[in-house]
C-alpha cells in the first residue's frame, strides 16, 4: 500500500517558481531549516533567527526560487543563487544552491532531487554548469539525498571554538 501511495504523490509532485503569495510558506519552512540545523551547529543564536530576505529571493533575476507542491500544498523549496566566482576558476559564474526544506510527512518522497532538476534546468538556461551548496557533514540524510542529485563532497570546513581565560 506504502508503494502505491509513493508512486501516486511522485506523479503528483509539481515543482514551480515561487512568488510572493508563497511567503508565509517559505518564512516558515526557513524556521524548519534552523531547527533541524541547530543540533549540528552550537553556533546559532537561540530564540527566532533568520537566514535569507526571502521576499528579496523572489524578486531578484539572479536567484531562482522553487517550490513542490502536492495537491497545491506547498511541501517543499529550494534555491539557486547566480555567483561571480573567484578569478582562478575555469569558470565565470556559479550557482549556490541552498534552502532546501521538505515538509515532514512528504520526506522520502524524492522531493528534493525534484527541487534540484528544476534548479539545474534553470542554471542550465543561464549557463551556468557548476553547482555548489554546503551541508552539515553530520547531516547524514542530507549528504544522501545531494549524492542522489550527483553532489559529491567537495571541501571540509573546519572550525574550532576558542575559550577566553
Amino acid at each position: 500500500m506504502k508503494l502505491i501511495i509513493y508512486f501516486y504523490k511522485m506523479n503528483q509532485i509539481q515543482i514551480r517558481t515561487a512568488n510572493l503569495e508563497d511567503l508565509k510558506m517559505l518564512l516558515s519552512f526557513e524556521q524548519g531549516i534552523i531547527k533541524a540545523e541547530r543540533p549540528f551547529d552550537e553556533t546559532l543564536k537561540s530564540g527566532n533567527i533568520s537566514y535569507y530576505d526571502i521576499r528579496q529571493m523572489i524578486l531578484d533575476s539572479e536567484i531562482e526560487v522553487a517550490v513542490a507542491e502536492i495537491d497545491n500544498k506547498i511541501v517543499g523549496s529550494g534555491y539557486a543563487k547566480i555567483i561571480k566566482a573567484k578569478n582562478y576558476y575555469d569558470f565565470e559564474k556559479y550557482a549556490y544552491l541552498g534552502f532546501m526544506f521538505t515538509s515532514d510527512n512528504f520526506r522520502g518522497l524524492g522531493i528534493n532531487v525534484k527541487i534540484i532538476d528544476f534548479l539545474k534546468n534553470w542554471c542550465l538556461t543561464n549557463d551556468i554548469l557548476e553547482l555548489r551548496l554546503d551541508v552539515y557533514n553530520d547531516n547524514v540524510s542530507a549528504v544522501k539525498s545531494y549524492k542522489k542529485s550527483g553532489f559529491k563532497k567537495d571541501m571540509v570546513n573546519m572550525r574550532i571554538r576558542l575559550n577566553k581565560n
